[in-house]
């Protein structure tokens, strides 16, 4: 067994790796960039070493640079996470002649399954169905528009060397083909070094399937289930569960003997997942075989007992699988939600900049401890007031739970959500609240088009319905009432001027254009020693009782006797005695006000914010990579004006109405803030 390894990746992998070494008794060193030089995985390695750059191209890509931290710190072998360099065979291979293990599959095995159109050609070969396409790379632009007439539209373009939703287009007619595949070039370029692109049919309604799988150096494979990915946005997978609530158990094992004899043909050792579609009918076609970890291995984890990365690393070092296929276990559901830096509310555009706050709900599974089961886990390479960096993919955490049932899975997560607190950066905390309530996600229901076509014109705050609005009400009333009992409490009141708690209020709705819904409410003490208040809203009574500090984001408690998890802040926006309350993804800032101050609020005189309507601003933080128009020049609503790059992927701006340039404000190559205006219309 290894006494030391290295860690070539960053972020939430590297801790995970990190961890399941330190209970192997295994040092680590961590190798870091410029950007991420407080990060949390270099502080939890034995070792750290720099690396480059901030950009990845200059660091974490740069092989010369992990090989040489190798021989550095001495380590042994390589561990490479996932993206990056982990599906690279030119790497793995230099790994091997230097004398280092890589703890992955061979490079040959990651030359044959890793390449996406490699591996069509042998998986057909094998005899194994394929989706209709074309699999050899396509040169230009023009080209891709040819063949993917000839395959018939819809068309997916994707990255020869592509993964985690990079370099990846769909395309409905030319203009899109034409536009996809120059994107998808550019990304994978930026992304893997790699700018090869094809283009195969794109098979609408799909169930997006994997086998985990993981193989020895004796010969032996299995596979570990499946995991159901079919949630995606763009895609790129948003909520992951294991195991699936569509397959049979018969196609199960026809899904993970096919993944097997695949592997086996390569001579695959190491974890990998065989992605699969899957139709209505259960039939299903080879996609593409990861051959590396997945982001959402965690899932596997939680049903069968295995902690993965501890079975890479003993692969790696030449043991034996010690289990045959009878001994996997299939126990209970467990869910994966990926929180990431994006702002749900502006089509999820990246969010970059510090966490003011960042404290995840209590866990009590852990990673790399596969001994407790059913309950929350938390994987994250973040910590309270560190950086979300805009040069790599906007993962923060993910968040994981496990249950008897899917039914039980469904509530840990939304409660776990309640409880996720997230400051400084946005999240997309609100929209998989929304996503875990809709009722055909609740019952299975749901393919990979689900949210194109259920939140079509994006995500709004009238997604997420709150199944008890009074509820959130009754939650502003009760942190309004907290404040005012410490205030009567403050020594030194003028005797016989005292503050004295009024019974009623009103709790005024405020974040739209002028006052918003107001809702009348009783308050009164229901227990003092136990913080409890007992709040009336027209026929309906809360008691509620927390015993949360005041100032403190996460509320848990009871209402009515049933328990609650929650966030609560005062002084939010611009108005320092604004309540905002979140649950279940819906988020209210209001006013409690008493009677007659509501009176005088609803005569407040509205301020509109100004017209920005002749500016294109940036949507986002992100580097200016192009401008496309110049000075004087007519611009027809929908033309392409800018290409803003954060978090590795492409942005394109397009005009929103017909128009001449006017100004042009930032210069290409220049950081932009969010809203800074890059052009003006005359």
């Amino acid at each position: 067994m290894f006494t030391k390894i290295l860690i070539a990746n960053r972020g939430e992998i590297a801790c995970r790796v990190i961890l399941t070494a330190r209970k192997m008794g295994i040092k680590t060193v961590a190798v870091y960039s410029e950007a991420d030089k407080e990060a949390r995985h270099v502080e939890l390695a034995d070792e750290a070493v720099l690396i480059g750059a901030a950009p990845s191209r200059e660091s974490y890509l740069v092989a010369d640079k992990i090989i040489a931290a190798c021989k550095q710190t001495g380590a042994q072998a390589v561990h490479p996470g996932y993206g990056f360099l982990s599906e690279n065979a030119g790497f793995a291979k230099r790994i091997e002649e230097e004398g280092i293990i890589f703890i992955g599959p061979k490079h040959y095995s990651i030359a044959a399954m890793g390449d996406k159109i490699e591996s069509k050609k042998l998986a057909g070969a094998a005899g194994v169905n394929c989706i209709p396409g074309v699999n050899d790379a396509i040169e230009t632009a023009e080209r891709a528009v040819e063949v993917a007439k000839g395959i018939g539209y819809p068309v997916m373009i994707k990255a020869s060397a592509g993964g985690g939703g990079k370099g990846l287009r769909v395309a409905y007619n030319d203009k899109e083909a034409f536009e996809g595949y120059s994107s998808c070039r550019n990304e994978a370029r930026n992304s893997f070094g790699d700018d090869r692109v094809f283009v195969e049919k794109y098979v609408e309604e799909p169930r997006h399937i994997e086998i985990q799988l993981i193989g020895d150096s004796h010969g032996n494979v299995l596979y570990l289930n499946e995991r159901e990915c079919s949630l995606q946005r763009r895609h790129q997978k948003v909520i992951e569960e294991a195991p699936s609530p569509f397959i049979s158990d018969a196609t199960r094992k026809a899904m993970g003997e096919q993944a097997v004899a695949l592997a086996k043909a390569v001579k695959y050792q190491s974890a990998g997942t065989v992605e699969f579609v899957v139709g209505k009918d259960q039939s299903f076609y080879f996609l593409e075989m990861n051959t590396r970890l997945q982001v959402e291995h965690p899932v596997t984890e939680c049903i069968t007992g295995l902690d993965l990365v501890e079975l890479m690393i003993r692969v790696a070092a030449g043991e034996k699988l010690t289990m045959t296929q009878a001994d996997v276990k299939r126990d209970g559901w467990a869910m994966e939600c990926r929180i990431n830096a994006e702002d749900p509310f502006r089509n999820f555009l990246p969010s970059t900049g510090r966490l003011v706050r960042f404290q995840p709900p209590k866990e009590t599974m852990f990673a790399s401890d596969v001994s407790r089961w059913q309950g929350v886990r938390v994987d994250t390479g973040v910590q309270d007031g560190g950086e979300i960096p805009m040069y790599y993919d906007s993962m923060i955490a993910k968040l994981i739970v496990h249950g008897k049932d899917r039914n039980e899975a469904i509530a840990k997560m939304r409660e776990a959500l309640n409880g996720f607190v997230i400051r400084g950066v946005s999240s997309n905390i609100p929209f998989q609240a929304a996503l875990l309530a809709h009722p055909k996600f609740v019952s299975g229901d749901f393919n990979t088009g689900f949210i194109a076509e259920h939140y079509s014109k994006g995500f709004r705050s009238e997604d997420v319905p709150h199944a008890n609005a009074d509820f959130l009400v009754a939650l502003a009333a009760f942190a309004n009432r907290r404040y005012l009992n410490r205030a009567t409490a403050i020594s030194g009141q003028l005797e016989g001027h005292e503050l004295r708690i009024s019974s009623s209020f009103v709790v005024v709705a405020i974040g739209g254009q002028g006052p918003g819904a107001s809702y009348p409410v009783q308050v009164s003490d229901y227990e003092d020693k136990t913080g409890s208040s007992l709040i009336t809203i027209g026929a309906n009574s809360y008691k509620i009782c927390s015993n949360a500090k005041l100032g403190q984001i996460r509320v848990e408690g009871t209402c009515n006797g049933e328990p609650f998890t929650a966030q609560v802040e005062r002084g939010v926006g611009k108005n320092p005695l604004a309540i905002r309350v979140s649950h279940n993804g819906t988020q209210l800032d209001v006013l409690v006000l008493s009677p007659r101050a509501a009176e005088l609020h609803a005569l407040m005189p509205y301020k509109a914010p100004p017209d920005m309507s002749r500016f294109v601003l940036s949507p986002m933080p992100g580097l200016l990579v192009d401008v496309a128009v110049q000075v004087g020049q007519k611009v027809q609503a929908g033309e392409r004006v800018a290409v803003i790059e954060a978090m590795k992927m492409e942005n394109v701006l397009f005009a929103a109405a017909d128009g001449v340039v006017g100004k042009v404000l930032a210069g290409k190559g220049e950081s932009l803030t969010v809203d800074q205006p890059i052009i003006e219309f005359a």
